[in-house]
């Protein structure tokens, strides 16, 4: 599988900017680019790796008839379910996997990726019976593949096979209620650093509106590495823009140059695939809100031009609750050169009655595994996610089918792996040396996004959920003001002697402001 992996692009992510990408995870699933390796470089199943009558071949697989197995009837659906969606013209996968002709000649390769559990790409130990849109293929489904190619792939009659999948065009949720675009193409240069650059756009809205969902159209590809749509009603963004010539402006950092206090609409990675909140929930467009396009542009070595659009669709129905959205951190990362077994553990509790939607894990290069579980006062302790096998390149949000209560006092706790050994073949030191919390891909992060509704929250009768902020700082700090407050020490106490001198506290007291 590591093979398979590629190293990540220099990325920088701040606190406050993947809380934004985050905060609508429940409409969208994040990742980035991971392609299928050449064929030459894949081993072939051989016929002793599915054996047709052999039900002890494949744990947990019964296989068919030996000759009965053909792409149409058998194999077309699972492509067509569980590929097709990323593997079509136009769309993030570098192949298409549409036709018989277009399987066949990839066979091998899918046969391998699929036995190893890399494509389709999902990460969770758990799938059908737990989240939504969940990418896993049963022990059944990989079998068939197996014994397909190791029969010869037939292609079998036509009759039997699917209708094609539909694909949108343009607008995957159909015409937004809403298109929000900077006033003027962004000219980016060939060559240097990364570019921020946030475009205030305003809304002029004279009524609070409620968002079930939004959709990011990147301009340009080549460059556009990742788009975080923040929110601003103080006017800062303005004042930033009108001192920074051409459109928009450039951040520093990973930031947007002021505390984003009033919340975001989400973002987009590549890959993502949108999908509406379900009824009754919404994220909060307040009137007169500015959207702050952060755009993150990585440059390809020849002059570009960009002009990223946001649709943004409006919810229909009437809004009982509002998600939120609350990381929970780990911040004070220390990762000895070598070490390969760093463990980390962080723990927050639940202020008040809560559901729990949605769980987003992030790390960097050097994670390895993330738990997130779940604690009611009761004692019994549910998973909500488990990564076994972190990959940069794939970072799910996963959603609940069934969301999950928990009631006020439940105990929320995040453990992480790291591997900062030589061993790590996606490690991006060469040799190791020590890795701290950071905004570049080459630093580390510890984050268990969780999206979350208030359950005596009900707007439609007039019920607000009481003590819980707008922004993303004031959500942060609500579940474990103290652990981290005390993480925020740790971080910023580069000697370890215990106490922060000036610098360290100017330090610290920066950050803070940075993030909200």
């Amino acid at each position: 599988m590591n093979r398979l992996r590629k190293r990540a692009g220099k990325f920088k992510c701040s606190v406050a900017g993947f809380i934004a990408l985050g905060i609508v995870g429940l409409t969208t699933l994040v990742h980035s680019q991971t392609v299928l390796p050449p064929v030459d470089i894949l081993k072939a199943p051989s016929a002793d790796v599915i054996k047709p009558g052999n039900a002890t071949a494949s744990s947990g697989y019964v296989p068919l008839s030996k000759g009965t197995l053909n792409f149409n009837k058998h194999i077309a659906p699972i492509i067509y379910d569980n590929c097709a969606s990323c593997h079509h013209p136009g769309e993030v996968a570098p192949f298409p996997l549409l036709t018989y002709q277009d399987v066949k000649k990839r066979a091998k390769q899918i046969a391998l990726v699929t036995a190893d559990h890399t494509m389709p790409p999902w990460k969770a130990d758990a799938g059908h019976e737990q989240f939504l849109d969940a990418r896993l293929l049963s022990q059944q489904q990989i079998g068939m593949i197996q014994q397909w190619v190791a029969e010869g792939a037939p292609e079998g009659k036509a009759a039997d096979l699917p209708p094609l999948p539909k694909f949108a065009s343009g607008w995957k949720l159909g015409q937004p209620d809403a298109i929000f675009e900077p006033d003027a193409p962004y000219q980016v240069a060939a060559d240097g650093a990364d570019v921020y650059r946030c475009f205030v756009i305003p809304t002029n809205y004279t009524e609070d509106r409620w968002v079930a969902a939004v959709e990011v159209h990147p301009g340009n590809r080549k460059i556009v590495h990742h788009v975080i749509a923040f929110l601003d009603r103080t006017g800062q963004a303005r004042k930033l823009d009108a001192a920074d010539p051409g459109p928009g402006y450039t951040s520093t950092g990973g930031g947007i140059g002021f505390p984003p206090k009033s919340g975001g609409l989400g973002g987009w990675a590549p890959g993502n695939e949108p999908r509406l909140l379900p009824a009754g929930l919404g994220m909060y467009l307040p009137k007169g809100t500015d959207i702050v396009l952060q755009v993150h542009y990585h440059k390809s070595g020849k002059p570009e031009v960009d002009r990223t659009q946001i649709g943004v669709y409006f919810c229909k129905n009437p809004v009982d609750k509002r998600v939120r959205t609350v990381p929970m951190l780990y911040l004070p990362l220390r990762i000895p050169a070598g070490d390969k077994q760093y463990v980390v553990h962080t723990d927050m509790k639940a202020p008040a009655d809560i559901t729990v939607q949605g769980v987003m894990p992030h790390m960097h290069l050097l994670g390895r595994e993330m738990t997130v579980t779940a604690t009611p006062p009761n004692g019994t302790t549910r998973q909500l996610v488990h990564v076994p096998d972190w990959d940069f390149n794939w970072q799910t949000t996963y959603a609940f089918k069934e969301p999950v209560p928990l009631p006020a006092g439940s105990k929320l706790e995040l453990t992480a792996r790291y591997d900062n050994s030589a061993d790590n073949p996606v490690n991006p030191h060469n040799p190791p040396q020590e890795v701290r919390w950071g905004e570049e891909t080459t630093n580390e992060m510890c984050i268990a996004f969780v999206y979350y509704t208030v359950d005596e929250e009900h707007l439609t009768q007039g019920k607000v959920a009481p003590g819980f902020g707008e922004g993303f700082g004031a959500a942060a700090f609500t579940g474990n003001p103290q652990g981290l407050l005390r993480q925020l020490t740790q971080m910023f106490d580069k000697n370890g002697d215990g106490v922060l001198d000036d610098q360290e506290k100017a330090a610290m007291n920066q950050f803070i402001r940075s993030n909200g």
